[in-house]
């Protein structure tokens, strides 16, 4: 694969759809062989891509570009760094589990699998765009699959299909239900997710043309914007323009985030989405909003960042207790896991606020975590509601008798979303919180109350599926036995466990992309990637004051090859 592993990631799932255009409906095996075989060449490209990665000379790797309009400056110009990796990595698992979770859709499963592989694709394309152009690009061409996945082949909710009048005749039509959260429709929940996403994209949009505009650059390169864009000191409607342009980039792409309080559209999407699709959904369409932050508002425009990053660190308390409750309260599946969601997010953006460098890399680490296990509930809960046709917790109940396998699977997904030691979400929230204790104390307090928040209504959930008396209308619901069945889950748990159980790889390679940007941002000179104990380095470099350049010598990790260059 060499240097062009990235092109093998990004256009393996285009490919895959192309050739689905060509294969009729009428041949499904053939249709999910061909979205198997595409998403296999992109996971395995992206094992290497992860592996291959070196952390000790840190920076974009496996740099690709080709000039796409010399006169606007726009080039699709590709590269991964510490952060983008492990995102790219998760995306393409997801895809990959996501193909075997729809494996059992017979309506139009050649347009399902089209649709889903364009999505990933997509967010894939986000992850590793050095070029402004195309990272809006991609991340808009996320909406389209979105929208269509969700009309086509999402499913109503309970109260939806419930509502009548007194005559009997259905109200489906009215717009009484847009204003009852629990009575959308599929199509609703479709259109709430597209007039967000567009609406707040026109204010990124409108950011990253004044870069363009003002940085006297005439390029759409990140790399370059970085190094020489001076936008400081411009004055607008009684600002800077550095400042209007971070608002508008900061809120435009924490809309998908979803950051409080412009989350109401994702739990909606995640209730009326397919199994597959509120994994992709939650697990790295989310974090399109965070990692665009990273790559646009840290990278360009540093100082702003830092005195403007409080305002994240106050809107996600509401995010974090907010979605907690709200998910305690849920009486469908998908709205618990999808406020659920919601909530976790607020970690990252936790982290994100404190700028050092244990809580950054936690928060990267954490959107990692956070796309394995939410994969894993959200394919469980999709398996259910296949089984039994409804979400209503209220009704479910002693299910563990039938779904032995799931049930087992579902704790473990549980465990995971909590941060129990022995999963990569343990080793991302105590780094969050450790990170952020001496920035942001109060907020800290309020994560750990809603990690035991997280634990309540988990646990709620998991008892009212699989626990207690079984209504016997679902006596016929049975287990995931296929392989095709288990391989998926087993695939995001051994993920997840995997990571928790030998985490420093991981770690090695976000750091060496977290280092650098902090240090640009802190204006502290950033030690050499050597990957050594998170506690020493970590209280290390937390205690470096602000504005002053410094070195810290550290002894390197015995996890850590000290060779710099890639693997052959």
């Amino acid at each position: 694969m060499g240097e062009h592993v990235l092109l093998y990631i990004l256009f393996a799932p285009f490919v895959g759809a192309l050739a689905l255009i060509m294969v009729s409906n009428r041949q499904p095996m053939l249709v999910r062989g061909i979205a198997v075989g595409s998403t296999f060449v992109s996971l395995v490209a992206s094992v290497y891509l992860f592996y291959a990665y070196d952390p000790v000379k840190g920076g974009f790797q496996f740099v690709q570009k080709f000039e796409w309009s010399r006169q606007l400056g726009i080039s699709l110009h590709l590269g991964v760094d510490g952060i983008g990796t492990p995102l790219v990595l998760a995306s393409s698992i997801l895809l990959f589990t996501g193909v075997f979770v729809s494996w059992h859709i017979k309506d139009r499963t050649k347009e399902f699998y089209i649709w889903l592989l364009i999505l990933a694709a997509a967010t894939i394309g986000v992850f590793m765009s050095l070029d402004l152009f195309f990272l809006y690009f991609f991340y808009e061409m996320s909406v389209i699959p979105m929208y269509l996945l969700l009309g086509m082949w999402g499913s109503h909710t309970k109260k939806y299909l419930e509502m009548t009048d007194q005559e009997g005749l259905k109200l489906r039509d009215s717009v009484g239900f847009i204003f009852n959260f629990g009575s959308n429709s599929k199509e609703y929940a479709a259109m709430k997710l597209v007039l967000f996403l567009s609406a707040f994209a026109v204010a990124a949009l409108m950011g990253i043309l004044l870069i363009y505009k003002y940085s006297g650059l005439d390029t759409f390169d990140i790399l370059v914007l970085r190094e020489q864009a001076q936008l400081m000191n411009i004055p607008v409607l009684g600002t800077t323009l550095d400042k209007i342009i971070w608002v508008l980039v900061f809120f435009g792409f924490a809309s998908i985030a979803p950051l409080w309080p412009l989350h109401s559209w994702s739990p909606v999407g995640h209730a009326a989405a397919p199994a597959a699709t509120s994994m992709l959904h939650a697990g790295v369409l989310m974090k399109l909003g965070h990692f665009s932050i990273i790559r646009v508002a840290f990278e360009i425009l540093p100082e702003t960042t830092r005195e403007m990053m409080p305002i994240a660190a106050v809107l996600c308390i509401f995010s974090i207790i907010y979605g907690g409750f709200v998910a305690f309260y849920a009486k469908d599946t998908k709205y618990v896991i999808g406020y659920s969601s919601s909530s976790h997010m607020g970690y990252v953006f936790l982290g994100m606020a404190a700028l050092n460098y244990v809580s950054l890399s936690g928060a990267v680490i954490y959107m990692f975590a956070h796309a394995m296990a939410t994969g894993m509930l959200f394919a469980m809960a999709g398996w259910v509601y296949d089984q039994t046709h409804t979400r209503d917790l209220p009704s479910l109940g002693g299910l563990s008798n039938k779904m032995p396998f799931i049930a087992g699977c579902f704790i473990v997904g549980c465990m995971a979303s909590i941060g129990m030691p022995g999963t990569v979400n343990f080793i991302a929230e105590i780094m969050i919180i450790v990170g952020s204790w001496n920035k942001y104390p109060f907020q800290v307090i309020i994560a750990v109350l809603g990690i035991v928040l997280t634990m309540a209504y988990l646990f709620k959930m998991m008892r009212g599926l699989f626990y207690g008396p079984m209504n016997q209308k679902y006596s016929h619901a049975h287990d995931a036995v296929a392989t095709v069945d288990r391989l998926p889950l087993l695939v995001m748990i051994a993920v997840s466990v995997g990571f928790g159980i030998f985490p420093m790889h991981l770690y090695d390679v976000v750091r060496s992309g977290v280092d650098p940007l902090i240090a640009r941002i802190t204006h502290v000179v950033p030690v050499a990637q050597t990957g050594e104990e998170l506690g020493a380095r970590g209280e290390a470099m937390a205690t470096l004051p602000v504005g002053d350049a410094h070195l810290v010598e550290t002894t390197p990790s015995p996890f850590t090859p000290q060779a710099s260059g890639r693997p052959e």
